[in-house]
């Protein structure tokens, strides 16, 4: 064996030891602390709405959730929520084609303004509805000449949840596009296949996952909108009282039954779509 080969260290030298690769004490401490932090701001407000919502017994429990106030309220949750992610959903696929793949003066501002729903309060975007749509908005007149009312009714409801659910489907899939670059369309393009046809065999197989993702994203930030729809709605029962409200006038009220009853299930429909979540996350990895 020469001088050099003994002046060379073996590759061995640089792996880690089976022990040394083991968490230490310090290493422990931070997961113990990570559980701790995430079962007291998770897990106790879900054991308490649980102890809360059978406090009186299934009975009453079930009693809460099957009155007329609680039913129509879900639905229109659901409602609004179903309404809110397909239109999301469709202008949020032609405002991310339009980012990932065109170039045009202002891009850089409508980027921005995608995100404003993260910076503004959803209670701000109720008022700056009422000041638009509202009895003394800029529209006022358009509306009341064409009869229709905006705000306090169901379509200023659907706009509210609209604004604030608006950026995840474009936050999704913008990076994906971005990622797959145009090389498949124009191939596509070159063969003789139309626009619609490279869209629907060639460009959304390809951002399915990252789509779906967006998907569940939007549902689940419909479907707990509070401050925006509380502005705007008049939370009038059985008429534009959607669950965050019911549970909102139930606490007023003393009820705390069927506050905690409601909110047991929005914790289920959010806990479902969690797992979903985090299948549709697997698979974006893996594209990615």
């Amino acid at each position: 064996m020469s001088q050099l080969e003994t002046t060379i260290p073996a590759a061995t030298d640089f792996m880690p030891h089976s022990r040394s690769a083991r968490p230490g004490k310090l290493a422990w401490l931070l997961i113990a602390v990570v559980v701790l932090y995430a079962a007291f701001l998770l897990g106790g407000p879900l054991v308490a709405v649980i102890g809360g919502a059978f406090a009186s017994g299934a009975g009453a429990l079930w009693r809460e959730l099957t009155s007329a106030a609680a039913l129509n309220a879900l639905w229109l949750t659901l409602l609004m929520a179903v309404a809110a992610t397909v239109i999301n959903t469709l202008f949020g696929l032609c405002i991310a084609w339009v980012l990932a793949r065109d170039k045009f003066k202002g891009k850089s501002f409508i980027n921005s303004i995608v995100d404003l729903p993260f910076a503004v309060s959803p209670v701000i975007a109720g008022f700056m509805l009422i000041l638009l749509f509202g009895r003394n908005g800029w529209f006022a007149s358009w509306l009341e000449a064409a009869n229709l009312k905006i705000v306090f009714a169901l379509p200023g409801m659907l706009l509210a949840t609209i604004f604030v659910s608006l950026p995840f489907v474009v936050r999704e899939i913008v990076p994906v596009l971005i990622h797959l670059g145009e090389e498949q369309e124009h191939a596509a393009y070159t063969l003789g296949a139309s626009y619609w046809q490279t869209f629907w065999h060639i460009t959304l197989p390809n951002i399915q996952w990252g789509l779906l993702y967006g998907v569940t994203l939007t549902f689940a930030r419909a479907l707990g909108e509070f401050g925006a729809v509380l502005v705007v709605s008049g939370s009038v029962s059985r008429l534009t009282e959607t669950a965050t409200l019911f549970i909102f006038r139930s606490l007023d009220d003393r009820n705390e039954v069927g506050a905690n009853a409601m909110a047991l299930v929005l914790a289920l429909i959010s806990f479902s779509i969690l797992l979903a979540m985090e299948y549709y996350k697997k698979h974006t990895r893996r594209i990615g």
